[in-house]
Parts: C-alpha cells; sequence; structure tokens
C-alpha cells in the first residue's frame, strides 16, 4: 500500500496472520526451546539470567530482521510464556535475582526508550524551523487523536460489557469505568513508533522521513497525555467510587494482626531487653518509636468472630479464610520445590491448582483436588497400551511414570495443606470460619491418601524410590547450605567452598 500497490482483502488477512500469529508462533518456540534448556542448569544463577537475556534478544532479532514478523510481539509472548510456564524453573535466590535483574533492565529499557522518544521528537519537529508551517495543525490533531483514544475506548468496553460482565471474574460498572480511564499508554506504543521511524531512516525508505517522525511525535504525544491526565487521575478516580477502600474483614485482619505484632514485639523486647555490654533498654521509649504500635493497648476482637452479624459477613468471612489457606498451601509448594520433593513439572501442577480454587472459593468449597484428579487418575489410552503390540518395557515405564507422577502430587498436596492447617491455626486460633475450612481441607485429602495407601500395599517399592530421592535431594542441600555458611562465617576460603560445592554438584 505504502508503495502505491493494491491489496485485496484476502491478501490484508493473510498478511496480517503471518505477521501476528507467527510472532507468536516465534515466541512460544523459543520459550519452550529455553525452558528446556534450563532443565540442565543446576544452582548456576548467572547462566539462568544470561539466558533469558539472550533468549529475548535473539528472539527479537530473529523475527524482526529475519523473519519479518512483529519482534515486539515475539518478545511480549516469550515474555508471557515465561509468565505462565518458567516460574518454577527459578527457585530461591535465583528467582529474586532474576526478578531484580530484570526490574533494573526494565527501568533502563523504559528510560531509554523514552529519552530516545523525546530526543527524535525534538531533532524531527522542534529543530526543523519549516515544520509547523507545513503542518500547523499537528498540535490540535494530537489533542483530537487523544480524545478519539478515550473514545474508543469506552466504545470497546461498552460493547464487550454484558460478556465482562457475566465471563470470567465479572466486571461491574465502577470496574468497567476504572478499565476505560486508566488505558495508558507507554514503552511498548513508543518502541513500535520508533521502528516506525528507522524505516523511514533506511536507504531506500517506503515512508518519508517526515512521515517516521510524525508517527513518533503523535505516539509520544498520546503517551504523554494519558500519563499526566489519566495516570494522576486514576488514584482520584478510585477515591470517588469508593474503590480504595479495605473490606470489613480485611480491616478486621489488619486490627488483629497489628495486635499480634505488639504481642511480638513485647516477647523480642523481652529477650533483648538486657545486654551485657550496654545493659537494659527503657520499654517505653523503644514503644514511642514504633509508631504503628503506639494505639494498641487493648485486645481487638477476633477477626472472624461474626457474632450476631448477618450471613453476608459470615460468606465474606469464609471466603478471606479460604483465600488464605490456599496462599498458604502455594507458598508450601513453593518451599517443597526448592527442597527437592517435587519436580518442576509437578510444581506447575499443583500452583495451577491452586489458581484455579482461587477463582472459585466465594461460592464453594476448597476445591483444589479437582484440578489433581486428572493428573493422579490413570487415563483411558493406558488401557490402550497395556493391549498395543508395544514393547513391555516401554509401557512400563510410562505406567511407572504416571505412578510417580501421583505419588509426588498427592505427598505434596497433603503436606502442603498440613503446613497450611497449623499456619492458620496458630494465626486464628479456634475460631468457627477457621475450624470450618480446616475441615474443609481435611476433607479434601481423603482421596490422597487412599490413592497413596493403595500404591503402598500394591507398589510399595514406588514410594519407596520417590521417598529415596527426596532424602537425598534434602541432604545434599543441606550439605551445600552448610558450605555457605562455614563460608560466610570465615572459617573456609572462597577457593575451598568452591571445590567442595563443585564436588557435591558432580
Amino acid at each position: 500500500m505504502v508503495l502505491g500497490r493494491t491489496f485485496d482483502a484476502g491478501s490484508i488477512i493473510k498478511f496480517l496472520s503471518e505477521v501476528s500469529l507467527g510472532a507468536v508462533a516465534l515466541g512460544l518456540a523459543f520459550g519452550i526451546m529455553s525452558i528446556l534448556w534450563l532443565g540442565f542448569i543446576f544452582n548456576d544463577t548467572i547462566i539462568e539470567i544470561a539466558l533469558t537475556l539472550a533468549v529475548s534478544y535473539i528472539a527479537f532479532f530473529t523475527a524482526q530482521d529475519s523473519l519479518e514478523v512483529s519482534g515486539v510481539l515475539t518478545v511480549m509472548t516469550l515474555g508471557m510464556f515465561y509468565a505462565a510456564f518458567a516460574k518454577t524453573a527459578f527457585k530461591g535466590e535465583s528467582q529474586q535475582s532474576l526478578h531484580h535483574f530484570w526490574e533494573m533492565v526494565a527501568y533502563i529499557a523504559n528510560t531509554l526508550i523514552f529519552i530516545l522518544s523525546g530526543v527524535v521528537i525534538a531533532d524531527g519537529v522542534l529543530q526543523n524551523n519549516g515544520h509547523f508551517e507545513r503542518h500547523g495543525s499537528s498540535w490540535g490533531f494530537l489533542l483530537l487523536l487523544y480524545v478519539f483514544v478515550q473514545i474508543s475506548r469506552v466504545i470497546v468496553v461498552g460493547v464487550l460489557y454484558p460478556m465482562l460482565r457475566h465471563f470470567g471474574y465479572g466486571l461491574d460498572l465502577k470496574e468497567a469505568m476504572i478499565l476505560v480511564w486508566s488505558g495508558l499508554r507507554g514503552a511498548v506504543a513508543l518502541s513500535l513508533s520508533l521502528s516506525v521511524k528507522r524505516t523511514s531512516d533506511s536507504v531506500q525508505p517506503y515512508l518519508k522521513p517526515e512521515v517516521g517522525t510524525m508517527f513518533v511525535f503523535f505516539t509520544g504525544g498520546i503517551v504523554f497525555l494519558t500519563l499526566i491526565f489519566n495516570g494522576s487521575t486514576t488514584q482520584f478516580l478510585l477515591h470517588i467510587l469508593g474503590m480504595d477502600k479495605l473490606l470489613p474483614t480485611k480491616l478486621r485482619i489488619l486490627k488483629y494482626t497489628r495486635y499480634e505484632m505488639l504481642k511480638k514485639a513485647l516477647e523480642a523486647f523481652g529477650e533483648l531487653r538486657d545486654d551485657e555490654e550496654l545493659g537494659p533498654a527503657d520499654w517505653v521509649t523503644v514503644k514511642k518509636y514504633i509508631t504503628c504500635l503506639n494505639d494498641l493497648d487493648y485486645e481487638p476482637e477476633h477477626p472472624h468472630d461474626v457474632g450476631d452479624e448477618d450471613d453476608c459477613m459470615h460468606i465474606m468471612n469464609l471466603t478471606d479464610i479460604r483465600v488464605r489457606l490456599l496462599n498458604g498451601v502455594q507458598a508450601a509448594y513453593w518451599g517443597m520445590l526448592e527442597e527437592g520433593r517435587i519436580t518442576q513439572v509437578t510444581a506447575n501442577i499443583l500452583m495451577r491448582s491452586v489458581d484455579e480454587a482461587m477463582d472459585l472459593v466465594s461460592g464453594q468449597t476448597l476445591c483444589d483436588w479437582k484440578g489433581l484428579k486428572s493428573n493422579v487418575q490413570f487415563p483411558n489410552y493406558y488401557r490402550f497400551l497395556q493391549r498395543s503390540r508395544l514393547p513391555r518395557k516401554l509401557v512400563t515405564y510410562f505406567t511407572v511414570e504416571r505412578l510417580e507422577s501421583g505419588c509426588y502430587i498427592c505427598a505434596a498436596f497433603l503436606r502442603a495443606h498440613r503446613i497450611a492447617r497449623r499456619q492458620l491455626h496458630d494465626f486464628l486460633g479456634d475460631s468457627e470460619v477457621a475450624r470450618t475450612v480446616i475441615d474443609e481441607s481435611n476433607a479434601e485429602g481423603e482421596e490422597a491418601r487412599k490413592f497413596l495407601e493403595d500404591v503402598r500395599v500394591t507398589f510399595p517399592q514406588v514410594l519407596r524410590v520417590l521417598k529415596t530421592r527426596q532424602v537425598t535431594y534434602s541432604v545434599l542441600t543441606h550439605l551445600s547450605e552448610y558450605i555457605q555458611n562455614l563460608q560466610k562465617t570465615g572459617l573456609l576460603e572462597e577457593k575451598e567452598m568452591v571445590h567442595l560445592d563443585d564436588a557435591l554438584q558432580t
């Protein structure tokens, strides 16, 4: 079209499909390959971070220069794939280091994109004395474009509102208003406009350099206006709509937690009050400096003691406590992944079951086990494998793998719920709502316990192999931590620590 050629509707649809769907497919391909590669890396933070950075750049340049599809969309797909499937590939300190690294990279990249856009606009528009003589209405068109962007967002959300309201989490009118007003533009839009500007500055440009500059000008103007007006007033709009207030159940939990903090502070003061070198400390002065605990001289009511309140508050309390227990279950899964009790694949299955159960806590009892049943039970095609002419060793291998996976899932499920129940009881005590949710958690574990008991009776060697693997990994992890602590305390030199750590890795 830019070159003056005409295209029919089929050609346009084909081109857009190749550019968009091709970018998505390429991002997924790079994501799958890099996750498989990460499986061969053990406890090497630098290599893991370098791999994610290198794969991102290689994916972008492969898409943009070699295959001529959208590089930005490719990298976005790669990032979404990482967020969905690669969270469990990074454990402990590696995950924290990776998170901090990409936060810094994102901050630097955003800053550079905004600075570069400003430089391009200044060089192409403001430094060109004849620009406003030829395009004197650019500023007015920019304001009209801003209004058009807001109206188009209203139309899109308005047309889709009936479906957004009845599907998924459900969207009410206040949330729809926030969805319309919070549509900011940022680094992605600017990077796309800069790519257009780069095309216009090439040796054989399809666009005039002036057109590329106008792309950056209008895009940068929209980014500026949405950040200044929409971004700065969204908090005020949330306040006007009453969406920045905590629910009564959340407020009661906060008050109760602050009182528990006061008790913990008193316990800590009792341990630290007398010092052999410096002598005693004054609690009144200490408390004065901890301002968040100054007004807590009374004991608050229990956060889930409903009393004579209506059934709505009871349902809200139940929903709140179920969410907290499921959060504890998910945290326990992370702990087991770092301890080597479960594999990365098992962890992904378990995490997904908790996420699905989170969506249903307001309408039914705890149901994260429902998301695990299909991964524990043997599918129908295993019967076909038993009757097929495949080698018996291969059939046995698939069967044992499935059985081991089911045992991993059941054992992790029972352990995580046991840990979460204990933590919940320690925090909230014997309230009626807490007992109800704890009973739901106990009831969920019946099928998992029955599955493990059946395996123990029928295939005891499978459980023995799994436990042996877990213990071996735990012992190696314990030894690695012991060596690192010796190095931190100065009892081992760094070279000695590296030598012992390499011996453990092998």
